[in-house]
C-alpha cells in the first residue's frame, strides 16, 4: 500500500527484512494525548494554556510506562513528540512537576522532539523502536520500520481519514490494556 503526501512516498508496511539485532526492543511514546491528556481549547487546564502543568496525565501512564521500563524495555523507552522549542520547552517542565522521569524509569536524556509527524519515524528507525504508542494513525501510517504500532486514544474523526491504515495498529483502550498486550507478546529474536 503506498500513500502520498506532500510528494513523499511512504508505505505503511513494515520493511521487509526488518528484525531486531541480538533481540533488541525498543519502546517509543508520544506526549500529547498519550502522556498528557488531549488539549481542551476550552478548559482551565488545557496544555497550551498559562496552567499547562495542570494538565492531567493520561490514566494509568505512570503505572504501564513504570511497568513496561521494569518488565521488558528497561533504558529503551523514549518520548518521541512533535512540538516546537516552547512546546518542549512546557512538556520538559511537566515531566519535571510530575515526576514522570522517577515514575516512569524513562530517562530525561530519552526524550526526542521533531517538527512534524512524519518525521517521528525517522527518529524511531534511528533509535530502533521496534514499538510505539500514539494517538494518530497517521503518524503510526509512517513508521514503517516499528513492527508494534498501538494506537491509544483516537479521534474517530482521524481514524476515518487514515482507515487505510488500521491494518498495521492495534487499537487500544486505556494504558493499562496496552501494557498487558505488549508484554503478553514474546520477544523476537
Amino acid at each position: 500500500m503506498i500513500f502520498i503526501e506532500n510528494l513523499v512516498t511512504v508505505s505503511p508496511e513494515p520493511e521487509k527484512g526488518l528484525c531486531m539485532v541480538d533481540g533488541h526492543e525498543a519502546l517509543g511514546v508520544d506526549f500529547g494525548g498519550v502522556i498528557v491528556q488531549r488539549s481542551d481549547e476550552n478548559a482551565d487546564t488545557s496544555f497550551f494554556t498559562d496552567n499547562y502543568l495542570e494538565t492531567p496525565a493520561v490514566a494509568g501512564v505512570f503505572e504501564a510506562l513504570g511497568r513496561l521500563v521494569r518488565e521488558r524495555f528497561g533504558d529503551e523507552v523514549f518520548v518521541v513528540s512533535k512540538c516546537g522549542f516552547l512546546t518542549r520547552q512546557k512538556m520538559l517542565r511537566w515531566f519535571e512537576y510530575h515526576d514522570f522521569y522517577k515514575r516512569t524509569g524513562i530517562k530525561p536524556s530519552h526524550v526526542e522532539t521533531c517538527r512534524t509527524r512524519a518525521e517521528k519515524a525517522d527518529i524511531c528507525k534511528k533509535l530502533g523502536v521496534t514499538h510505539f504508542v500514539d494517538d494518530r494513525l497517521e503518524v503510526l501510517g509512517h513508521m514503517n520500520t516499528v513492527r508494534h504500532r498501538y494506537l491509544l486514544n483516537w479521534d474517530e474523526k482521524e481514524v476515518e481519514k487514515f482507515h487505510e491504515f488500521l491494518v498495521y495498529v492495534w487499537k487500544m483502550k486505556n494504558w493499562e490494556e496496552a501494557a498487558a498486550d505488549i508484554l503478553s507478546h514474546p520477544r523476537t529474536a
